[in-house]
């Protein structure tokens, strides 16, 4: 599947696969939240749109455009701008995003990636067929509170989705009783999860110098053996933009 961002005659905005890493997790002691497999791979999901330049954000929590002092700290173009009001940044997006029939484009902030005084809002594009641009917004949530963007920090991560994939799902619910196997390999490993807990209590116990448990991380199942028929990930390898070509740029 090919995810065409078509430039528009001026340097386009730009796009990097994105990392696992993110600095709150870098700040959880001895690194655990890189324990969860199902936070790593979402922080991969996709490619993030990097901020052009450094600005800090005063709201002082009117309805007004006006109300929001956008302070340029590292020029950079183009800069984000108080446009629509009522405590919403907004960033322009420089190119045009097309996707095959039936695919269409999540847009919404970097994933897991809490910035103080400030919400990314999100938005899911059309982009199968629609021929307009989009802007990524940010609503400050605290008047007086400077809230900054540093040139080079993600502002924005996109990814497909299928919204018809969405309205073909049929929401059930189903006693797990009904599932012998499921309810048998749950109940094995609820209880292994109960005693690893009580255990990493006890000094010098397993538990405390495993950590944490791994079999999901590995793809396990509790009876310690792979999980077969299902393809499990612990990274992505999401593709790079290629490089703009000179002229490109130059214009």
């Amino acid at each position: 599947m090919d995810l065409i961002a078509y430039t528009l005659g001026m340097p386009p905005t730009e796009m990097r696969p994105a990392p696992r890493d993110r600095d709150f997790m870098d700040s959880t002691s001895q690194r655990f939240a890189y324990r969860c497999l199902p936070l790593n791979i979402a922080n991969q999901h996709g490619w993030e749109l990097i901020c052009p330049a450094t600005v800090e954000c005063t709201w002082d929590g009117g309805p007004s455009p006006d109300a929001m002092v956008v302070e340029v700290l590292e020029p950079g173009w183009p800069e984000p701008v108080s446009h629509f009001g009522h405590g919403v940044l907004t960033f322009h997006v420089n190119q045009l995003f097309r996707t095959p029939p039936g695919i269409h484009l999540m847009v919404t902030g970097p994933m897991n990636s809490p910035k103080d005084g400030a919400h990314a809002l999100s938005g899911i594009m059309e982009t199968d067929w629609s021929h307009y641009t989009f802007t990524m917004n940010w609503v400050l949530t605290r008047p007086f509170h400077p809230v900054r963007f540093h040139k080079g920090e993600p502002f924005a991560h996109i990814f497909p989705v299928s919204l018809p994939a969405v309205e073909e799902v049929k929401p059930v619910f189903k006693r797990i009783e009904d599932e012998p196997e499921l309810h048998k390999a749950y109940d094995e490993w609820q209880n292994s999860r109960n005693v690893f807990n009580e255990q990493l209590g006890v000094e010098n116990s397993e538990a405390q110098r495993q950590k944490w448990q791994k079999a999901y991380f590995q793809g396990l199942g509790p009876d310690g053996c792979p999980v077969k028929g299902f393809d499990h990930r612990t990274k992505l390898d999401v593709k790079a933009w290629p490089r703009v070509r000179t002229e490109e740029r130059k214009k």
